[in-house]
């Protein structure tokens, strides 16, 4: 018995020697092996086998790390950046969220009697001014076009009705009107004509009905022209002057806010002008053009556009063995404008002109089709001008000044 007692702590007594002389081993090893890195990690960042090692910490450096470049100067730690960009957009939404809103388009069925909402009428708007007892919301055209009633979904969840004030198909824009009781954010706007490609883009609204989503992109370009065709006859009528983004811009992301870092509004976003089977090409409406229409919407209920008078028609659109043998054109003549009659009492009717006429140019400026034509008219003259207008009946060329009429809706 006393034999195994004795053994035992024999044993045991060597065991704990050996064990002391392994940790004091290791921990010299360890010391050894942490002294290594120290001094070995600078030498070989700064000749090159290190390009973006870490640099330690040490006294003074303790709340920033560093990172080497190739030329040994010190950078910013990546991870540092995103957390400062990511901040930044949490605080650009926090200030314009609660501004944006669910506008649903309300459209009786068929059977009567019943309601429901309309599956393109369902879109987001934008809380920018509060006056008196009224808060004023931005849209897309679109999404109220053919509404019997619209309603408001506000961020908390309630719904209030909302009053029609204006609305332009050309732009894509439209105006409500609420009861500015509930109503306590309003979005501030930016200055669209300063942004530059590559500048983050963060874009608000309810897509598929998820209200409050939020998307992340950058401004891919500040100058895009899209044509639009707003009558349906496979025409372009205009040509949407728009920003183009990579933020996700969804069915129901219509009439909803696109953002600055600073979060405010440059762009009021819109499906319309967009393609669903391309992804990462979205558009939106820079305040640059929305600023102007929303004043007028919310102060005239349109938007107020010089007009001639006159009912009208690409030329392409004429088949073109009608262009010499019916209208006489003349070979040199590749476009214009064909009249199909004019409005009673217009500049165009009073100056003489009638159908079968072909406009060609305005001021002297070649108009080549319908859209040369109101561009000029709606960007390069006003209410009360006077413009010259070149056109051709039975071959022969005409001149006829005409002052400029309000555009009756």
């Amino acid at each position: 018995m006393g034999y195994y007692d004795n053994h035992t702590q024999s044993r045991s007594s060597k065991e704990k020697r050996s064990s002391k002389r392994t940790g004091a081993a290791s921990f010299l090893g360890a010391v050894f092996g942490a002294l290594l890195v120290v001094f070995s990690v600078p030498v070989l960042a700064s000749n090159g086998f290190l390009p973006y090692d870490v640099v330690p910490k040490t006294a003074g450096n303790e709340e920033a790390v560093e990172t080497m470049t190739e030329s040994g100067e010190a950078v910013p730690e990546m991870q540092g950046v995103n957390v400062a960009v990511t901040s930044e957009v949490i605080e650009a939404v926090e200030q314009v969220n609660d501004a944006v809103v669910g506008v649903v388009n309300i459209r009786q069925t068929s059977g009567g009697g019943f309601w429901e909402r309309g599956g393109e009428g369902t879109g987001s708007g934008v809380v920018y001014k509060k006056d008196g007892d009224n808060a004023f919301i931005v849209t897309n055209q679109h999404v109220i076009d053919s509404a019997q009633e619209i309603d408001v979904t506000l961020s908390d969840g309630s719904r209030i009705p909302a009053e029609l004030v204006g609305e332009d198909a050309l732009t894509d824009l439209a105006v409500l009107k609420v009861d500015a009781e509930k109503v306590d954010t309003v979005a501030e706007f930016g200055n669209s004509d300063t942004l530059r490609p590559g500048e983050p883009a963060i874009a608000i609204g309810n897509p598929l009905s998820f209200e409050g989503s939020v998307t992340l992109g950058i401004i891919s370009a500040v100058e895009r022209s899209i044509p639009i065709d707003t009558s349906g006859n496979g025409q372009p009528d205009w040509n949407a002057e728009v920003l183009q983004t990579d933020a996700a811009i969804n069915p129901g992301n219509s009439g909803g806010a696109l953002l600055n870092i600073q979060g405010q509004v440059i762009g009021i976003n819109s499906m319309k002008i967009a393609q669903q089977s391309v992804e990462g090409i979205g558009f939106a409406i820079p305040t640059a053009i929305a600023g102007p229409v929303i004043e007028d919407l919310e102060e005239f209920g349109e938007v107020r556009r010089p007009q001639i008078g006159v009912y009208i028609r690409s030329l392409q659109e004429i088949p073109s063995f009608h262009w010499h043998d019916t209208l006489g054109l003349p070979e040199e003549v590749t476009g214009g404008v064909y009249v199909e009659g004019t409005t009673e009492g217009s500049p165009a009717a009073d100056a003489g002109m009638r159908e079968g006429d072909v406009i060609v140019a305005l001021d002297g400026e070649e108009v080549k089709d319908t859209h040369d034509l109101r561009k000029f008219l709606y960007t390069e003259k006003s209410i009360g001008d006077t413009v010259e207008v070149t056109f051709y009946r039975n071959g022969e060329e005409k001149q006829v000044e005409m002052t400029l009429e309000q555009q009756i809706s």
